[in-house]
């Protein structure tokens, strides 16, 4: 027993305390309407054989909800046990990828999104991503095509590829980030990032803080009525965003 070294058992370390930074990708980082409704009408055509004349409303939603939405108003009835989302997904990405060379020339970057990524990418313990209704590759396009993909962890975001409503989004992509940096991102310490009611309704319910930008079809009145605290006219301004973001998730 005399030979025996001592052994000193420490405490485990608890997990570093980090912020996380979802952003919502169309009209709050980019505006690529013309490309992606073109791939909508390519997509819906080629799964359902009817032309897609009515559109619906896009702002908040998920891919599969905008597609069925297109089926009801474009009365398009399916047989029973038909069940054509994970088809219209696919052919979705297909158009997408065919129109991807136009959206530099038909989309643009939000004003100010650039130098607003990068002053959040100079936060300390601060991690970005995205929880967008878009499809995985068709929101890597859209951001990588003004390069804007460089800024954000788009392995832990959340996309509308999933299938589920971006409330639960918020919350699976808190559980990745967790799981990939090996930090805790508590509810305190997230923020979305959004122009749209819906989405600020969505961060509510995800237990998010939203951040409004007045970018999209939603005025500063209806974006604070749907529980937005902190709202901006755009992004141009890099200071107030980050003076916002550390007001969310910074004790006071």
């Amino acid at each position: 027993m005399g030979g025996e070294a001592h052994r000193t058992f420490l405490p485990p370390r608890s997990p570093k305390i980090s912020r996380l930074v979802l952003w919502n990708i169309d009209l709050t980082l980019v505006d690529v309407a013309q490309v992606t409704r073109a791939a909508y009408a390519e997509a819906f055509e080629r799964v359902t054989g009817e032309p897609l004349v009515y559109l619906a409303s896009t702002s908040g939603r998920t891919d599969s909800e905008i597609f069925f939405e297109f089926l009801a108003r474009n009365n398009v009835e399916l047989a029973p046990g038909e069940e054509p989302l994970p088809d219209f997904v696919e052919a979705l990405g297909e158009a997408f990828a065919r129109h991807r060379d136009q959206i530099p020339a038909k989309g643009r970057a939000m004003p100010g999104a650039g130098v607003a990524l990068a002053a959040v990418a100079g936060l300390e313990d601060t991690v970005q991503s995205v929880v967008t209704g878009t499809i995985m590759a068709n929101a890597v396009a859209k951001l990588s095509a003004f390069g804007l993909d460089a800024y954000l962890d788009l392995s832990i975001g959340g996309f509308g590829s999933e299938h589920y409503p971006k409330a639960s989004l918020i919350q699976f992509t808190r559980m990745r980030a967790a799981e990939a940096h090996k930090a805790e991102f508590p509810e305190s310490r997230t923020v979305y990032i959004t122009d749209s009611v819906r989405d600020v309704e969505a961060a509510v319910i995800g237990h998010a803080t939203p951040i409004a930008v007045v970018s999209g079809s939603s005025s500063e009145s209806q974006l604070r009525a749907a529980g937005a605290k902190h709202v901006l006219e755009d992004l141009s301004t890099p200071q107030e965003l980050v003076a916002a973001i550390r007001e969310a998730t910074e004790p006071q």
